[in-house]
């Protein structure tokens, strides 16, 4: 069976009304990107932090997978898929997708300020947490979440799986957000690539075997399917 890699971003998950990580004012859900979403902002300020993706949870309990969430996991009856995504929320996973990698953290999660691997599923009825939030050993607990100045640990597993790509799919991403961007560059050379996006960057010259799908990632995700399954 052929390995099929995915790389997503934003995109695949507008639909469900999710909304973008930025936009161009640089505000995030009408609050400075830097003072929620960065290491910095956390030490400053960690109640605040709390409070943004308290809200964030609370937001995404209410969404659901679109046609491209379900589309994607189907592609497992016909290809080995890994989904690499950039976004945080748990969307491929409540569609059936049995393989995700997580670059930028997982919303429904927190984890051990003490010890990193400690980390825990939050569930729909104990979404909150605060600066007293203590796990079970009393050590407090921050959002599993990659923040601006910190590494992306995932990155290097996330290279090996796109090394390792028959076909590679890239979905609802500008192509800006590095390192994840970068990603694209560890295939084999020859690889075909899919870039499904309603607003697609500019492909890099040196990028081959590049078929651009301009469309919604629901519209592009359904017209793939009919390619990769003929």
């Amino acid at each position: 069976m052929k390995r099929l890699v995915v790389l997503t971003g934003a995109g695949v998950s507008a639909e469900s009304g999710i909304k973008t990580f930025r936009d161009a004012d640089g505000l995030w859900e009408n609050y400075p990107v830097m003072e929620v979403a960065s290491h910095t902002g956390f030490v400053r300020n960690p109640a605040l932090v709390h409070k943004f993706y308290n809200e964030r949870r609370r937001q995404l309990i209410n969404c659901k997978p679109n046609a491209a969430h379900y589309g994607l996991a189907e592609l497992e009856n016909d290809y080995d898929v890994d989904i690499i995504t950039q976004n945080v929320d748990n969307l491929h996973e409540l569609a059936g997708s049995s393989r995700v990698l997580h670059l930028h953290g997982e919303l429904m999660k927190v984890r051990s300020m003490r010890h990193e691997d400690r980390v825990y599923t939050l569930t729909p009825d104990n979404l909150e947490t605060s600066v007293d939030t203590r796990d079970s050993y009393g050590d407090p607990v921050r959002p599993h979440i990659v923040f601006f100045e910190e590494a992306v640990p995932n990155i290097t597993p996330a290279s090996e799986i796109v090394r390792q790509a028959d076909i590679l799919v890239i979905i609802g991403t500008s192509l800006v957000v590095y390192p994840a961007a970068g990603l694209m560059y560890y295939a084999r050379k020859g690889t075909p690539i899919y870039y499904i996006d309603p607003n697609p960057a500019q492909i890099p010259s040196d990028m081959q075997n590049v078929t651009v799908i301009a469309k919604p990632a629901t519209v592009g995700v359904a017209e793939l399917k009919e390619i990769l399954t003929r």
